[in-house]
């Protein structure tokens, strides 16, 4: 289970309102344990989008520094994004962590 670590309230968001949000250039993560963590949940989180529709909290970052929740299917992990459901797209480089249940 993933916890951002934050004194801040976390807003959960639609995934629909995804593509208006603005995302740093720079990654949320600078451990390379953390990265490598980020990249195979972010595999576990697309073969569990694909084979049972699983659903899963994903925690991101936008480029003002405000941590967000949005609860939905992975179709696909690209190096460089995530393809939610309805093709909705979201920078791998924003992602803090995954929350499976």
């Amino acid at each position: 289970m993933f916890a951002p670590t934050t004194d801040q309230p976390i807003e959960t968001v639609d995934k629909e309102s995804i593509p208006t949000l603005r995302f740093s250039q720079e990654d949320v993560l600078t451990d390379q344990a953390a990265l490598e963590r980020r990249s195979a949940d972010a595999e576990r989180a697309s073969r569990l989008g694909n084979a049972y529709h699983g659903k899963l909290d994903i925690f991101f970052q936008t480029a003002d520094g405000q941590p967000k929740r949005v609860q939905t299917a992975v179709w696909g992990a690209h190096p460089e994004y995530l393809t939610l459901k309805a093709g909705i797209m979201l920078p791998l480089r924003a992602v803090l962590g995954f929350d499976f249940y």
